[in-house]
């Protein structure tokens, strides 16, 4: 099946994806920012299932941490044909008036910056072999901003530009490259929101429930395998219909 590279993978929605890629038959390179238990535990769960992987620690918007990423991913499990943009940073909330421009720079770090470094990085491989999947993982966030989170959305629209430009210039290559947008998807990140804010935001959700990371695993799925090849710069919304209204 190849090789799959899952940025932010050492725990949350990222451990799902990668897990999943596993079953579906990739090696899976797990990423996470730190070389810790999480990182570690992530990459033995795939081993334990009887799949391929192996733990790879790197700050994905740091140049050189990237090209030393790409390198020791291609030297530990081969070329890297699927690149899976999931990794976050702390999403803080405020009010407009307290969003200054370093608050918008630390969202665009890691939804556009780290994307183009990685592009950087793996894309000659790609285009070499005449074929790649890149799939980001985006949020509704970039159609429905909630107030107090305006840089987030911000570099959330500016990573779906992205991703529609890429998909433009790069299907030509044999490389898709589209979107997966989850709404609110519980993690252990989200430990610590109220269960009012929980059920309030399940009651606006037609399917009548909360997403789960297999719900989003199971898009990122599709959007890596052989099925999709005919499919590019299109964004799913992962968000039980939430986005109807």
């Amino acid at each position: 099946m190849g090789v799959a590279l899952v940025t932010g993978s050492s725990r949350g929605l990222g451990r799902v994806i990668a897990r999943r890629l596993a079953r579906d038959g990739f090696a899976v390179a797990v990423n996470g920012r730190h070389d810790d238990a999480d990182l570690k535990t992530a990459a033995e769960g795939i081993l334990a299932e009887g799949g391929r992987a192996a733990a790879f620690a790197a700050d994905v918007t740091d140049r050189r941490q990237v090209g030393e990423l790409v390198d020791a991913v291609t030297a530990v499990l081969g070329p890297i044909g699927v690149l899976v943009l999931n990794a976050t940073g702390p999403q803080p909330e405020a009010p407009l008036s307290g969003v200054d421009w370093p608050e918008h720079l630390a969202q665009l770090d890691f939804f556009v910056r780290s994307p183009v470094l990685l592009g950087h990085a793996v894309l000659p491989g790609m285009r070499a072999r005449g074929h790649g999947r890149i799939v980001h993982v985006g949020s509704e966030v970039a159609d429905r901003p909630p107030p107090g989170r305006s840089a987030y959305a911000t570099a959330k629209s500016a990573q779906a530009g992205l991703a529609r430009a890429w998909a433009r210039e790069l299907a030509p290559d044999g490389i898709t490259v589209n979107t997966v947008e989850p709404g609110f998807i519980p993690v252990e990140r989200h430990a610590e929101v109220p269960e009012a804010e929980r059920s309030a935001y399940q009651a606006s959700v037609p399917a009548g429930r909360l997403g789960t990371p297999e719900d989003v695993a199971a898009a990122v799925s599709f959007f890596a395998s052989e099925e999709a090849g005919f499919v590019t710069g299109q964004r799913l919304l992962v968000d039980g219909g939430r986005s109807l209204g």
